[in-house]
């Protein structure tokens, strides 16, 4: 029992999978932030392409 008990104490086995894990939510949580605050310089360059697409200036 003791033995048992040691192991589940000592276990590493799920260690890298939670590390992955709490990467992965720190990059989400980057992205997320920069979207926050670029969020509409992004869509006015989006909207501007956008624009160039159905307003050629050649016409």
């Amino acid at each position: 029992m003791k033995n048992l008990f040691t192991k589940l104490v000592r276990g590493e086995e799920g260690q890298g999978m939670t590390e992955y894990g709490l990467i992965l939510g720190l990059i989400a949580v980057v992205a997320v932030g920069a979207l926050a605050l670029l969020g509409d310089e992004v869509k006015a360059i989006f909207d501007n392409i956008t624009g160039s697409f159905t307003n050629p200036k050649g016409n």
